[in-house]
């Protein structure tokens, strides 16, 4: 099942936490797996998503910040690790994406997690419960230049909206934990 939003729809947080509350049978307080690196504009997403939701949700367990990030490299490594830390909780993977030229600004979630590097042609392995998708640019032979040529604004426009949506998904299960 998956769910888009626009990044200029104003009730995209509001439809974010719905499909979220639909996908996840959350028992225990979800891990937020954030990937992406710092070094492209276009693949930071996830970085700065995971930078702004320690801000605003600073009690859940966030993995891949602009401090410590989690490249999509890493994340073979990250699913043991994630299994072993946190037995029992969803992950909710979030990740830079490219697509079709009309998608550029979709924020899509869906309960197949998230291949990372897909885009890059790389066949790495599959993580999260839920994964959330940010579309910053086109897919073409040269990803790696147009990842160059994503604008800051929308990648940080969509970090804003998605790490909102989540905060405001894992307040209620941070306080019945609490």
């Amino acid at each position: 099942m998956e769910y888009s939003f626009n990044l200029f729809n104003k009730l995209a947080p509001t439809g974010l936490v719905l499909a979220m509350e639909k996908l996840l049978d959350a028992q225990r307080a979800p891990v937020v797996l954030c990937i992406g690196s710092d070094l492209a504009i276009g693949d930071s997403l996830g970085p700065v998503c995971g930078t702004l939701l320690r801000e605003k949700a600073g009690s859940c367990f966030v993995y891949g910040t602009l401090q410590q990030t989690v490249t999509a490299k890493e994340v073979k490594y990250m699913n043991d690790f994630l299994r072993e830390t946190h037995p029992g909780s969803p992950v909710i993977a979030v990740d830079a994406a490219v697509g079709d030229a009309g998608d550029i600004g979709l924020i899509k979630i869906s309960d197949r997690g998230i291949k990372p590097g897909l885009g890059a042609n790389k066949n790495l392995g599959r993580v999260g419960d839920v994964g959330i998708m940010g579309i910053v640019a086109e897919k073409s032979l040269f990803n790696y230049s147009l990842l160059n040529l994503t604008r800051l604004n929308l990648v940080y426009r969509m970090a804003d909206i998605i790490s909102e949506a989540v905060s405001t998904f894992l307040a209620p299960l941070a306080r019945t934990a609490g």
